[in-house]
């Protein structure tokens, strides 16, 4: 009974740092360029875009194809760096067991 007592409260005491964990990663920016530089996307730890900033240069009536490319190219590697972060992160607190749903 005390072995179990015991696995009760270590998965209380993970419970509530992969709580404050996730709040903590929520909330923290990824920032990422494409383009030299010509394209910037932000996403935060929810896997949500948060802004995206376009060089005036680089918008060329003529050529759309280059610049959603290049913005495409920047959202899809923020997001993955977001994921890739918070996943890490989660994976510490969890002793790298694959809880599915947490995060």
């Amino acid at each position: 009974m005390a072995n179990i007592n015991q696995l009760m409260k270590q998965a209380g005491q993970m419970q509530t740092k992969m709580k404050a964990l996730q709040k903590e990663l929520d909330v923290k920016e990824f920032e990422v360029s494409s383009g030299g530089g010509m394209v910037t996307a932000t996403v935060n730890g929810k896997q949500e875009l948060i802004d995206i900033k376009i060089n005036k240069e680089c918008v060329d009536p003529n050529d759309v194809d280059m610049l959603e490319d290049l913005v495409k190219t920047a959202v899809s590697q923020a997001l993955k760096e977001s994921s890739e972060t918070v996943s890490t992160a989660m994976s510490k607190v969890t002793g790298g067991l694959n809880m599915p749903g947490l995060f």
